[in-house]
């Protein structure tokens, strides 16, 4: 096994849907997924769940991560960045005497990954000798062809320039999938970020990935889950 550690980030305090990292998703917690992923993956030495909730923190050990912190008041605000939280762990750690060399930040509500992408990330990663690397996906329909509305609700093209072009030939451009992070530990103690000038990504297709802000989301995402399992 490489020395690695996945951290799943689980703050307590979700406004849009409430207790959504410990919800229901087809029978089992939303987190359940991403720790259930970790572990069967095989590429951890440990999967951490850094959380500021005791419920969470339950839920977690129930399947199977450990919870050997609890979050700082500090890194679970709406201000603290992603790599804050997974700097407080990786120091917490250090300081009883776990060292490790990668670490994987795993979002909770991450129900549609699969534990190739993760390999296909950390493969990469060690390959390229990248800081990061992340999954991201094709916007789509092209956004150099998107609409603007004004207060009185009239349209126009944001840039006229491509009203007329064929879609094929404008330059694909993607967004980052919100499922995982891989970092180089030493890289994320220099830049303090996950996202730097020497990141990777790995293309997946939107069937495997969704975004879940809201209720919609949320049920779009179980679509998308059982069209990849079909046996539910």
């Amino acid at each position: 096994m490489q020395n690695n550690i996945a951290i799943i980030t689980a703050r307590g305090g979700s406004k849009r849907i409430p207790k959504k990292n410990i919800k229901d998703f087809l029978g089992n917690p939303i987190i359940s997924y991403s720790i259930s992923v970790a572990i069967e993956s095989k590429l951890f030495n440990e999967v951490i769940v850094s959380t500021d909730n005791e419920e969470i923190a339950t839920v977690a050990k129930q399947f199977g991560a450990t919870v050997p912190f609890i979050r700082s008041a500090k890194n679970a605000d709406d201000f603290a960045t992603t790599a804050d939280v997974l700097l407080e762990v990786i120091n917490d750690l250090e300081n009883s005497g776990r060292h490790y060399s990668n670490a994987c930040c795993i979002y909770p509500t991450s129900p549609l990954l699969q534990s190739d992408s993760l390999q296909t990330g950390f493969n990469l990663l060690i390959k390229e000798n990248y800081n990061s690397v992340f999954p991201i996906v094709k916007f789509g329909y092209p956004i150099q062809r998107c609409l603007q509305v004004d207060d009185a609700n009239k349209v126009s093209m944001k840039w006229e320039e491509n009203l007329n072009k064929r879609s094929q030939d404008l330059q694909p451009l993607y967004h980052d999938a919100g499922m995982f992070y891989w970092i180089n530990i030493e890289a994320l103690k220099k830049e303090q970020k996950l996202f730097t000038s020497n990141s990777g990504a790995i293309i997946l297709d939107e069937t495997e990935v969704q975004d879940i802000d809201n209720l919609t989301d949320w049920k779009m995402a179980e679509l998308k889950y059982k069209m990849m399992n079909e046996n539910l």
